[in-house]
């Protein structure tokens, strides 16, 4: 790829030659560090375990609006499904490829040119801005956003409104921002049974079978009607593990692991107490059946909990910036997966997700349009100047 002239298109290219697969950051804070350094921000350099995180604040009056993302993506996948190296940033019909350009790279280095903008125009803005970056977004996200939120509230930070550069977008840039997600909840569970030879039905107990009554009241179960800001809670079951790889042995044990992404009308002791109880109804009429108990195993990992924020300044300067940029209001969602917005919002701030066109992330041949980078780093600036140089949104 040539060199460009654009600074939004060059940094995002910088940052994703380099490879930051979670939680190895890559040296791409450092690039970002160096950028806000030279605009007289603070850092802070937040390492846990394995995990980059910094915090930079420049200004110390309120509104204090932070800009958050994670420089850390996923693996490629299959090399040879790519049509260009995934860490060679490479322009190709008006769009920029590689791993991270979506999800969130582009938002990070769009984020940057637009405070260097804004702080060149506007050098005494009223209010403050604030950089929360880590390389665990992607990962266990333990030692992440949540550790540097933990800390900010040790030294008595309080964050007025935050902005994620997360891929928020549908169809084209800025037609959807997030304003809460949905919380997600795993379970595993194990059935253990006696294997044998399936010609001998009466000596083993077949885990399979007493599995089917679990799976059905599981998955017919209707756990909550949802709310004006969330759809309905869902479950869904990911994986089932069972039998030897033989057409003629009954197997020991069966695992089935379902995830539920649950809404603020349910909370997790209710749909873990509610799956349990679920369980125990579905084994009584198999040991029924088989005069023999079925022990089990349940274990849960919560990954996050749902949140929502009531749309306030953020969401009227996010839908201002959007339509004066792009000629369109975006739409408010909670859809999607997880995002560190669970760890800032119950801080009090006004959360608000808003990124690139969502379609590519996580695939092969990941992409953004080269001018939505160019025009989310003007949304981002105008949003700026509304929150922190205390504008009124146009």
């Amino acid at each position: 790829m040539g060199a460009s002239t654009d600074p939004t298109l060059a940094l995002a290219c910088d940052l994703i030659r380099r490879p930051s697969l979670t939680p190895d950051d890559a040296g791409c804070q450092d690039v970002l560090i160096q950028r806000l350094q030279a605009l007289d921000f603070t850092i802070q350099h937040l390492p846990y375990g394995e995990v980059s995180n910094f915090w930079a604040q420049r200004g110390k009056a309120r509104p204090l609006l932070v800009l958050a993302g994670h420089t850390d993506v996923v693996p490629a996948g299959p090399l040879e499904h790519w049509h260009s190296p995934p860490f060679e940033p490479t322009v190709r019909a008006g769009y920029l490829y590689g791993r991270g350009a979506a999800d969130m790279k582009g938002s990070l280095a769009a984020m940057i040119t637009a405070c260097e903008r804004l702080i060149t125009a506007e050098p005494d803005h009223q209010g403050s801005i604030g950089f929360l970056v880590t390389s665990d977004e992607e990962g266990p996200a333990l030692d992440g956003t949540a550790r540097v939120v933990e800390w900010l509230q040790g030294q008595g930070v309080i964050i007025d409104a935050c902005l994620l550069g997360e891929p928020s977008s549908h169809q084209q840039l800025g037609d959807a921002v997030r304003n809460g997600r949905r919380g997600s909840l795993s379970g595993c569970l194990e059935i253990q049974g006696v294997q044998g030879h399936v010609a001998y039905p009466q000596q083993v107990r077949n885990p399979i079978h007493a599995a089917g009554a679990i799976i059905d009241a599981l998955a017919s179960e209707i756990w909550d009607q949802g709310n004006a800001f969330f759809p309905p809670t869902s479950f869904q079951i990911s994986n089932i593990h069972a039998g030897t790889g033989a057409d003629n042995v009954v197997p020991d044990r069966i695992e089935i692991q379902f995830n539920f992404r649950f809404c603020t009308e349910s909370t997790v002791d209710a749909l873990q107490t509610r799956t349990q109880q679920l369980i125990d109804a579905g084994l009584a009429p198999a040991e029924l059946r088989s005069g023999q108990h079925f022990s089990h195993r349940l274990q849960w990992r919560l990954a996050g909990r749902p949140f929502v924020s009531t749309p306030g300044r953020l969401a009227t300067a996010v839908s201002s910036a959007v339509n004066h940029e792009c000629g369109y209001c975006p739409e408010l969602s909670t859809a999607g997966g997880t995002s560190d917005g669970r760890f800032i919002a119950p801080t009090g701030a006004e959360v608000i997700e808003l990124g690139p066109v969502n379609a590519s992330i996580h695939q092969v041949n990941e992409r953004v349009a080269v001018a939505d980078l160019c025009t989310l780093s003007r949304v981002y600036e105008h949003i700026l100047r509304t929150m922190v140089c205390c504008e009124p949104a146009s």
